[in-house]
């Protein structure tokens, strides 16, 4: 598969379960709870939707938007909207208290504080959620200790650390550095905050991703309402695509978007798990060697595998070099175009669509997609340029030419 541009496969699974009740966890009422903690940080602004207006005259589609998850509380990437809901709820749940009825600064207070004590939250990470938990962590009172798969990027590790956390490189892959920082967490009394679930660990995973449905409710404000046809969503263990959908479905109902999923060749578990024909999720092992370090997983989340199995219209798979175009073309604007700075795994949706629609071999697929002149597109960038070295090197020196 490794030399072929993309790979698709459509969803079988579609609309055959009810999924009413996940939904509930999404619903209107309590993502407006949820955004109204994180928008009392005082660094809180609602992130550009960027029309690419010239891009999508060129690629014949009547809108495409990017959700620029770049500006995000300084942090470069959307984790942390997750970040800050779950420890927030989680010190909240410890004293008891009702978090809708608290800011970020009362939380923080000497005073509650003092009647929870030094907490230390623990996360294993590619770069952006292991971030998220220690800033989270820090500007609540508290301390974290992330752990990260072998190969790291240096720049990511150091962007922890400065967040006052303890970053530790693993020798093992995503997924096994999870199981690591587990028994760690399990054994040092620490606070695990991971954002993908297994049986007996389901609360936390899912506060994560009820805390990334914020993206929902600024991206339908700032469309006023007016939905989108489309949505291409990027799958590392789900937690993101999967409350994303979820959230949009509960805001839109019947007339939620169609949703595309995509990830990359090395790390295609979702895809993989589409492809199979008994309707289990599937696992992919190995070292996951791709540049999109945020989308390195090889074990799906089971609750977002719930949501996308019966929600995600397409899943596709896509080689690296697609991610890296999608980092040239949001870098060097059409016309009056915006230009947005996307990392590797932000950036994929961008190459994906490019490639869906200038490829003639992909037309029987746009237009079962009635993906066209009508459609209103968005795609959302989730991470900006988390590592610069590698980002000039792709956006500068020409790296994976597609």
């Amino acid at each position: 598969m490794a030399d072929k541009e993309i790979q698709f496969n459509w969803n079988e699974m579609k609309d055959k379960e009810d999924i009413g009740p996940i939904l509930e966890d999404f619903s209107k009422g309590k993502v407006d709870a949820i955004h109204g903690f994180q928008r009392s940080h005082g660094d809180y602004t609602k992130t550009p939707l960027v029309s690419l207006k010239s891009l999508s005259k060129h690629l014949q589609l009547a809108n495409l938007y990017v959700k620029d998850e770049s500006k995000r509380y300084g942090l470069k990437a959307f984790k942390v909207l997750g970040g800050i809901y779950v420890v927030g709820r989680y010190l909240a749940d410890l004293l008891k208290e009702d978090l809708s009825k608290l800011t970020i600064q009362e939380l923080a207070s000497a005073q509650l504080k003092e009647k929870t004590g030094e907490i230390i939250f623990a996360s294993a990470t590619d770069g952006n959620h292991g971030r998220g938990i220690a800033w989270s962590a820090r500007e609540l009172g508290h301390k974290a200790v992330i752990y990260l798969p072998k190969g790291a990027a240096k720049e990511r590790v150091e962007a922890i650390e400065k967040e006052g956390a303890t970053a530790v490189v693993t020798d093992v892959n995503y997924d096994d550095s999870v199981r690591l920082i587990a028994k760690k967490a399990e054994e040092n009394g620490w606070v695990l905050v991971q954002d993908t679930a297994w049986e007996g660990y389901e609360k936390i995973p899912n506060w994560i991703m009820q805390g990334y449905a914020t993206l929902t409710k600024e991206i339908d404000e700032q469309l006023q309402g007016e939905g989108p046809t489309h949505v291409f969503l990027q799958a590392g263990v789900g937690s993101f695509a999967g409350a994303i959908v979820a959230s949009f479905k509960a805001l839109y109902g019947e007339q939620a978007p169609k949703f595309i999923l995509v990830e990359p060749h090395q790390a295609n578990c979702y895809y993989e798990s589409f492809v199979a024909k008994d309707h289990s999720y599937r696992t992919v092992g190995g070292a996951l060697d791709t540049i999109m370090a945020g989308l390195s997983c090889g074990e799906p989340n089971p609750r977002a595998w719930e949501i996308l199995k019966n929600e995600i219209d397409l899943s596709i798979s896509a080689d690296d070099r697609v991610a890296a175009l999608g980092m040239r073309l949001l870098s060097s604007p059409l016309g009056e175009d915006e230009r947005v700075i996307a990392g590797e795994s932000g950036a994929l949706p961008a190459g994906v669509l490019y490639v869906l629609m200038t490829d003639n071999r992909y037309k029987e697929l746009r237009d079962r997609l009635d993906l066209g002149e009508r459609s209103k597109v968005v795609l959302i960038n989730t991470e900006g340029d988390t590592d610069e070295k590698h980002y000039k090197e792709v956006v500068w020196e020409g790296r994976y030419p597609f």
